[in-house]
């Protein structure tokens, strides 16, 4: 339809994409893109009971099931707040039915290990986080 060596092509093909152009921002802009969502919270009481139970153990200093219990969590996703290394501590959070450690995580962060200033949980290994509130 056009020759290569004519510039009619390039034309062509400018015209499409500039016309798929605000189809493909209205995409970017959907609500699975990128941007950070604004800080959820969710309540002592809305945890799985078996997140509850972490956070009194935390309160207690232990003991935990796993080795991984109350080692330091990198945040290297950094969807927490950004603190120096050895803030974030991370628990497993069982999930019934599953004999390995699961998805689930309470991640609690401070000086005091047994009196964190704040924790999050997730559901999902760290791809998402919800601050905990009383």
């Amino acid at each position: 339809m056009f020759s290569k060596s004519g510039g009619a092509w390039k034309h062509a093909l400018a015209a499409v994409l500039l016309a798929l152009a605000p189809t493909a921002t209205l995409l970017a802009k959907g609500p699975n893109s990128a941007e950070k969502p604004a800080e959820t919270t969710i309540a002592v009481a809305q945890l799985p009971e078996q997140g509850q139970r972490v956070l009194t153990l935390i309160s207690q200093g232990g003991p935990f099931k796993h080795d991984k219990d109350g080692t330091v969590f990198g945040n290297r996703e950094r969807l927490l707040p950004l603190h120096p290394r050895g803030y974030y501590r991370e628990y497993t959070v069982r999930t019934p039915g599953v004999k390995h450690r699961g998805a689930r995580r309470i991640v609690c962060g401070g000086k005091q290990v047994t009196a964190p200033d704040t924790c999050y949980y997730t559901e999902d290994h760290y791809a998402s986080f919800r601050r905990i509130v009383q």
